[in-house]
């Protein structure tokens, strides 16, 4: 039987498992190696059934939509669990119209669309986050001047056992592109619930017609990227101190900065999770030697790297 082949797992299990999946396929840079276990879920109530059978000390990785993630070339030694489609939920809450609730796997763009067709405002800047709600509620996604947990009223966890909790911005450490958690208990984003004011329904379109048209033009959309690859120093801009070490479209194998963007690495179609591994340090270190600066990672790493 091919390794990679769907498995049915237990009856009490109704999802799917997958073994040593390449998660090229799940994350948006399309590189990178394969992971030990991946769970697709049918919906919460399988993944709660789920979880409890893991060994405890079973590294556990949600992904979504991979946009903020590479998987190095030796792969993970884990379990991946795929949120999308599963955690899907898009509502109104039913005692209040200006609650959105969102499932963790549900595309940010989705919400910002969602939240104008209601005529809800100040939602409109999730339309050029490109992850899902839960990566954005993991880092604190932000852009256009709003970040996530600005606008998060409560969110929904999970913990090893299956057992879901409510949580609030109480429970964690929260900072610029920065979430920790307080609480001792490992736990992962399902879901949660946002508050947005009551706006005009035509200029929340128009605003997010024009946050995507303005993406589009500053972005490399047409090449597998992670969007932006570090954070912003304080009073500075990534891209900006990249661009003035001449780094744009400097190429390590088949990952390359972006000539449209100096934040973004690319892949031309060739670049293994190595290649953009050593871009990414290249980057720092050509930017610390010339202006000082030390570039954080916006992105994640996981995975053996040998």
């Amino acid at each position: 039987m091919n390794m990679s082949e769907v498995q049915k797992l237990a009856p009490a299990i109704r999802g799917e498992l997958r073994k040593d999946e390449p998660m090229s396929r799940h994350v948006s840079w399309r590189a990178g190696g394969c992971v030990a276990q991946f769970f697709k879920p049918a919906d919460l109530a399988d993944l709660q059934a789920f979880l409890p059978t893991l060994a405890k000390d079973e590294p556990v990785l949600f992904v979504g939509l991979g946009s903020n993630l590479l998987v190095r070339d030796a792969g993970f030694d884990g379990t991946v669990v795929l949120t999308t489609p599963m955690l899907h939920g898009l509502t109104l809450d039913e005692a209040d119209a200006t609650l959105v609730c969102a499932g963790a796997g549900v595309a940010s763009p989705h919400v910002a669309k969602f939240a104008a067709r209601h005529a809800l405002a100040a939602a409109e800047w999730l339309a050029g986050v490109p992850g899902t709600i839960g990566g954005a509620l993991a880092m604190n996604a932000g852009c256009y001047g709003t970040e996530t947990w600005e606008q998060v009223v409560d969110c929904t966890t999970i913990d090893r056992d299956g057992v879901l909790h409510t949580r609030t911005s109480a429970d964690y450490e929260i900072g610029y592109r920065h979430v920790a958690a307080k609480y001792v208990n490992e736990e992962w984003f399902v879901a949660a619930r946002f508050r947005f004011p009551v706006g005009d329904a035509a200029l929340a379109k128009a605003r997010i017609k024009e946050l995507l048209t303005r993406r589009m033009a500053s972005q490399p959309l047409d090449k597998p990227n992670a969007g932006s690859t570090f954070r912003n120093p304080p009073g500075d801009h990534a891209a900006r101190l990249i661009e003035a070490c001449g780094l744009k479209g400097f190429t390590i194998g088949g990952a390359q900065v972006s000539i449209k963007h100096a934040n973004f690495i690319i892949n031309t179609g060739t670049a293994s999770a190595a290649d953009i591994e050593n871009m990414i340090g290249h980057m720092q270190a050509t930017v610390k030697e010339k202006t000082g600066v030390a570039l954080v990672r916006e992105v994640k790493i996981v995975g053996s790297a040998a």
